[in-house]
């Protein structure tokens, strides 16, 4: 009986020793190895947040639109790749890039403090965190928010700011609230359920472009940064394409004629750095 139970634990024994070794031996998964640019007639997906106007957005028509959306396809096009967008939940975008869901994420991203966690195109526009008040109602200056709340939205560079080197600033707030998008961020401002939205340069001036009688935009900046298209770290061979192909839109005008596009939403053609 005893020589049985030995067989058997040694059995076992080897059993296990094989599945270590075949694990050992089986590398790393598909999500570990580096990505390569697409060939083409392949997909190059776009991860981007749909409440992002002017970068990223939903027409009037249904349809998405946007900027960076209008910059994505006319890469995709003279690389000879499809594009396609993806809407995404701006908290899984991580996990969606390192699984290969998403090519890159393309839509007013900020790499400042981001950049052991992606690999980055050349930054292509001026960006910059700012704070938005409602008019009248006596906040000049980031004194005037001390116990106020402020809101901006969850994993944003602007929280990352205020969580960071501003941290004693924001340790002044009543309050420092996150949500899903600027949108409803800046509709809970004009509600006057906050007091203050800290956001991005461009989503400042595009709620001031729309709404102009309601809000004002602090003369103190949070910070000054720049975007860039995000891609799975180790895919430089993409993010070089992407660049080089940028720097060609800009020479032949593609760039500018789009920033004319969307000038009516507040951008800008004079924060367009890639050259």
């Amino acid at each position: 009986m005893k020589r049985k139970i030995a067989l058997i634990i040694a059995t076992a024994a080897a059993s296990v020793l094989s599945m270590v070794l075949l694990a050992g031996c089986s590398g790393p998964s598909a999500s570990d190895q580096p990505a390569a640019a697409p060939a083409a007639g392949e997909d190059f997906v776009v991860g981007f947040d749909q409440s992002y106007p002017p970068y990223g957005f939903v027409g009037d028509n249904g349809e998405y639109t946007g900027f960076d959306l209008d910059l994505a396809a006319e890469v995709a096009k003279r690389n000879g790749w499809n594009v396609r967008y993806e809407a995404i939940d701006w908290d899984a975008k991580d996990t969606l890039l390192k699984s290969g869901a998403i090519t890159c994420i393309w839509n007013g991203f900020t790499m400042e403090g981001r950049e052991d966690k992606y690999t980055f195109s050349e930054p292509y526009m001026l960006n910059g965190q700012v704070v938005v008040v409602k008019k009248g109602k006596g906040i000049e200056s980031f004194d005037d928010l001390a116990g106020k709340t402020v809101i901006t939205q969850v994993d944003s560079a602007a929280l990352d700011v205020l969580e960071g080197d501003k941290a004693s600033l924001a340790a002044t707030f009543g309050r420092l609230d996150t949500i899903g998008d600027y949108n409803t961020a800046f509709m809970q401002l004009e509600s006057g359920a906050v007091d203050a939205v800290a956001c991005d340069l461009s989503i400042a001036q595009y709620q001031m472009t729309a709404k102009p009688d309601a809000y004002v935009m602090l003369d103190e900046t949070l910070s000054s940064e720049h975007y860039a298209v995000g891609f799975k770290p180790g895919n430089d061979e993409t993010a070089e394409k992407v660049s080089l192909t940028l720097k060609e839109m800009y020479e032949d005008g593609t760039v500018e004629a789009l920033c004319e596009k969307y000038a009516e939403y507040g951008l800008s053609f004079d924060n367009w750095l890639l050259k």
